[in-house]
């Protein structure tokens, strides 16, 4: 009997036991599921960047189709996308790649942004070299946030993809459609997708261009000659005749010229990727246009000159045959005055490996070039545009566009508040070269069209200085930054003294002192990327009462906005994988883990956060 009483008594001592000791254990329990979440809301679980936003590969002749499958109230931003060729013998044709639009979300802090909700899927062309199957490291970049909650650091991956034979030829890729057309074009603004016949066209308006400059005026009294040089009553037609062979072979030269570019297959898509070689091709395009303001000349040696003229004297006029040898050697002789915009189109044509598409551009080019010296040869001289100041101002048109190339291709590189300084600039000098203040009594209407255009550019380029002054960066919004930080300056919230830690060593340090000093800790993780931070910065910390509760803690931040190795070692000792993140120490500098927060909470529900976080 006293046997079973004992065994009783135990058994409920042991009942009592485990009713008195469940909370504590219940509790032990939950604090370590939040461990094991990491940062976050109590009940709400933060995936790591992998489980966020899986990706998953699948390579075919033309590309590489990359797939994130988003996570529900996960997003990634449109325009943090970015994908290059590390290895192998290929280059993204960043001009082909199009990404699906997303969804806008608008944020106070960042304005207007497009994000990707829902699972996406984007296809990444290739330029190949060779149409073989092809190895490939290609490197993937991209960003996105929880929603509400934790915002990643930049992402990126390298990823080995092997391309299967292509069933096109090398230096092309296929277009949506399925056609293949030359990856040519993908770096010429303004043609990118373009056909063949388009891009001809182009290069052949291009040519006219250059032909209103004084260059072709040598070509003139060449001309001339060959048509009136047999002594012999010439036609209209016979003149016509002479001038197309003559043009036809000069084109022809040029040609020539393109096929070699072609071949050379120097691919500027690559070479872009490196700012070494943005910074390169700006001074190329800047040298060419100084040439075409006359601040030196571009021309062959005198031997060779000399060369091309004692051939010449040999050739008999008014025969077909010497007519197209003149040609040829007229674009020797007299190719030196259109280097500059030669050069700049062999620039381009050098990174597409088409010899055919290279000989054609610049066979259109040099018919383009040639057509006025056809008219001089149907209409013996008459109708021949008459030389003056007018050609001057094209040849310097010219330049300004190649100076506007240069920005581009720096533009890549430089902040953007300065690259919009540049483009003022440009547009201030333009204005000048349009007379924009110059004074015009009884001059022609076209001269005053063109100083009220000047005068457009003066006050366009000045707003983009002043833009450019204030931190802008959008040449079609240069003035958004100035009006938004007037703003912003006239309901700037009072932000909280933080002291800024940016290394896990100098976090140590301040925690030392604050356990010296007997204060608790609030360490906060921000990034200028991150829209809660932004929110919690803007609602939450200005608020009095927020302030009022932290006056006797201190207070430190970490901003992991670089990425850098120090910050994602401060981000890894907490297994944290991005901000925001709001941790707390007490007094013995030892962190209450239950009571991190890893999302944006409101004014009220930060003070009541606060009651059980910091001591009174």
């Amino acid at each position: 009997m006293y046997g079973a009483f004992r065994k009783l008594n135990g058994v409920g001592i042991a009942l009592v036991l485990a009713l008195v000791t469940a909370p504590l254990q219940a509790a032990s329990v939950s604090d370590r599921l939040r461990e094991l979440v990491g940062a976050g809301t109590a009940d709400d679980e933060i995936l790591p960047p992998e489980r966020a936003f899986p990706l998953s590969v699948a390579p075919d002749a033309s590309g590489v189709g990359l797939t994130w499958d988003i996570q529900d109230g996960y997003y990634l931003y449109r325009e943090k996308f970015s994908f290059a060729v590390v290895e192998g013998d290929a280059v993204v044709d960043a001009a082909a790649l199009s990404l699906p639009r997303g969804a806008f979300k608008e944020d106070e802090a960042f304005g207007r942004v497009e994000v990707h909700f829902s699972p996406l899927t984007v296809e990444v062309p290739v330029i190949r070299n060779h149409a073989g199957e092809l190895p490939l490291r290609l490197r993937v970049g991209y960003q996105g946030c929880k929603d509400g909650s934790v915002c990643y650091p930049p992402q990126v991956q390298e990823l080995d993809v092997t391309l299967p034979p292509s069933p096109v030829a090398a230096g092309t890729v296929r277009s949506a459609g399925g056609t293949a057309h030359p990856a040519t074009w993908g770096t010429l603004a303004g043609l990118n997708g373009a056909g063949l016949m388009a891009n001809l066209i182009a290069f052949f308006s291009f040519g006219i261009l250059l032909s209103l400059t004084p260059c072709i005026f040598p070509m003139v009294p060449i001309l001339s000659g060959i048509i009136l040089g047999g002594g012999e009553h010439v036609t209209h037609v016979r003149g016509f005749l002479l001038s197309l062979v003559y043009v036809v072979a000069m084109a022809a030269t040029y040609a020539a010229l393109g096929v070699f570019a072609g071949l050379t297959r120097f691919n500027l898509q690559a070479a872009a990727q490196a700012p070494w070689a943005m910074v390169l091709f700006s001074a190329v395009f800047l040298l060419l246009a100084l040439s075409m303001f006359g601040l030196f000349r571009l021309q062959m040696p005198v031997r060779v000159q000399s060369w091309i003229a004692a051939i010449t004297s040999h050739q008999h006029a008014g025969t077909f045959r010497g007519t197209a040898v003149m040609g040829v050697l007229s674009a020797l002789l007299v190719g030196p005055c259109v280097a500059p915009p030669l050069a700049a189109a062999l620039l381009y044509i050098t990174q597409t490996g088409d010899a055919l598409l290279g000989g054609s551009a610049l066979f259109a080019l040099g018919l383009g070039m040639g057509a006025p010296l056809l008219v001089l040869g149907l209409s013996a001289g008459y109708l021949l545009p008459r030389a003056g100041y007018w050609m001057e101002s094209v040849r310097q048109a010219c330049g300004l566009i190649m100076i506007g190339v240069a920005i581009w291709f720096l533009g890549r590189v430089l902040p953007g508040p300065v690259t919009l300084l540049l483009w003022g600039v440009l547009f201030l000098v333009a204005a000048n070269f349009l007379g924009a203040l110059d004074r015009l009594d009884g001059a022609m209407p076209w001269r005053r069209v063109g100083q009220a255009l000047g005068f457009a550019f003066l006050v366009y380029g000045s707003t983009l200085v002043v833009g450019a002054a204030s931190g802008g960066d959008d040449p079609l919004r240069p003035l958004a930054s100035l009006a938004d930080s007037g703003t912003a300056a006239a309901a700037q919230p009072a932000r909280l003294p933080f002291k800024r830690v940016s290394s896990l060593a100098g976090l140590q340090t301040e925690l030392e002192h604050a356990r010296a000093e007997g204060r608790a800790v609030m360490l906060d993780f921000y990034a200028d990327w991150c829209i809660t931070c932004k929110d919690l910065e803007r609602e939450t910390f200005p608020d009095p009462r927020v302030r009022a509760r932290l006056t006797d803690v201190v207070l430190l931040q970490a901003d992991v906005t670089a990425y850098n190795s120090a910050d994602r070692q401060l981000l890894n000792e907490f297994g944290l994988y991005g901000p925001p993140a709001i941790l707390f120490f007490d007094v013995q500098a030892r962190e209450l883990r239950h009571r991190r927060l890893g999302g944006f909470l409101d004014a009220d529900d930060f003070v009541a956060h606060l009651a059980g976080a910091v001591s009174s």
